[in-house]
């Protein structure tokens, strides 16, 4: 089978003929593969979990069941993410990791719904506790989880303030259901002019951080889902002091461990709004399996998700 191969720590990233995996878990015929910020930091070797080199990249895929397994029937329609391996025609996945994709719902959207929507609700309904009536500021607000946390915390009956870094970007929030939308440069006064914010979400880091923290109202609740600028913040304590806001931090591998039931029982709302269609991933562009180096390198210029052509009618 083709698949996308890295074979030193940093890449390059190029297609290849390996062995297709025979065993392992449920087979799947990979239809769509979608690039998230983490495949980027695990190629790089900056990821907090390891890829032992070579391997295929890739988390996050949308195809069909190869062979009936784990009550899943070949020929099914299913979506679902794994650590490596969807840059590929077929992966092997345990059936924690796979749903059937919902009548009605194209392929496309599916592998484009999954990680990033599923980490933004995460933050708003398990961690944040986001309530009707709030105001969420989501910082990286066109990426992959920036975007699905903009769509996601109206549906939670929250207003938003999309903050993100060109016009296009923020004009794409607005479109996804952002109140309003906010450039990075005086970030702290734009906030508090807005009127602040009860809930921020952050997967960005850097010295935004700081700015968007200071603009929060009293009692708050700063949730940091990851570094996508490339620099962990240092945040003066006495800052969450003087306005008794709460910072947390979600990892999914912690909640895993220590809250799988609470994350279980958010993941069936989630797919429930899914197949309901009140979600609409934004597809930024589609590439043919064979430019995945040029889908990886568009990294923060993407708006929304980058997708990875991978096999044709399946």
């Amino acid at each position: 089978m083709r698949a996308a191969r890295c074979t030193a720590v940093g890449g390059p990233v190029t297609v290849e003929e390996i062995p297709a995996p025979r065993d392992g878990g449920i087979l799947v015929d990979v239809r769509f593969a979608a690039v998230n910020f983490a495949d980027v930091l695990v190629i790089e070797g900056n990821y907090q979990v390891k890829a032992e080199v070579p391997f295929t990249p890739g988390s996050e895929f949308a195809g069909v069941v190869a062979e009936s397994a784990h009550g899943f029937e070949r020929g099914e329609r299913v979506f679902g993410s794994t650590f490596v391996g969807a840059f590929a025609e077929r992966v092997a996945v345990g059936p924690a990791g796979l749903s059937r994709v919902p009548d009605g719902i194209p392929t496309e959207r599916a592998a484009a719904f999954g990680v990033g929507h599923a980490t933004a609700y995460d933050a708003l309904r398990l961690v944040a506790g986001v309530r009707a009536g709030e105001r969420v500021a989501v910082l990286g607000a066109a990426g992959g989880v920036g975007l699905a946390a903009v769509e996601l915390a109206p549906i939670l009956g929250a207003e938003v303030v999309a903050v993100a870094s060109t016009a296009a970007k923020r004009a794409a929030c607005v479109e996804q259901g952002a109140h309003l939308a906010l450039p990075y440069e005086n970030l702290k006064q734009g906030l508090r002019d807005a009127g602040g914010a009860d809930v921020v979400i952050d997967p960005v880091g850097g010295p935004h951080a700081e700015q968007a923290l200071r603009a929060m109202r009293w009692g708050g609740r700063y949730v940091s889902v990851g570094f996508a600028g490339g620099e962990i913040p240092r945040i003066p304590l006495n800052l969450p002091l003087l306005k008794g806001v709460t910072i947390h931090g979600f990892d999914l591998g912690g909640w895993a461990r220590h809250h799988r039931d609470r994350l279980v029982a958010a993941r069936k709302e989630l797919h429930a709004l899914f197949a309901d269609g009140k979600i609409h991933p934004r597809v930024h562009a589609v590439y043919p399996l064979a430019d995945v180096a040029d889908a990886l390198a568009l990294g923060r210029g993407a708006i929304g998700k980058v997708l990875l052509e991978v096999a044709r009618g399946v």
